[in-house]
């Protein structure tokens, strides 16, 4: 017996607009986010992201502790803006429109 269809890939797009059977929209972005936030921050265990479902798709709000907010932010908000721009990509990747804000 064979395990080759074990890693088969599902046809193209399949996987690129549905989340994974069990899994809310948005979620890979979720996880990005706390990962991505994750690395950058004192203390992990203060991360805490909200979702909120709009229209225009997921807005996703970073909370940090007061300490960590500069690293996250970035000199000239570069840490942010890189933070934002893979987390949509995860979003993108899944169907929907991601935003992140990250708040006080």
């Amino acid at each position: 017996m064979s395990d080759e269809g074990a890693f088969a890939e599902a046809p193209a797009g399949d996987h690129a607009t549905a989340p994974a059977p069990g899994r809310a929209r948005g979620s890979v972005a979720v996880d990005v986010l706390e990962y991505l936030a994750g690395q950058f921050v004192d203390d992990p265990s203060a991360i805490h992201v909200e979702v909120e479902q709009g229209r225009g798709g997921v807005t996703l709000r970073l909370h940090v502790a007061p300490d960590d907010m500069g690293k996250v932010i970035g000199k000239r908000g570069r840490v942010a803006q890189s933070i934002r721009t893979l987390v949509r990509a995860a979003g993108a990747r899944e169907g929907i429109g991601v935003n992140v804000d990250i708040v006080d």
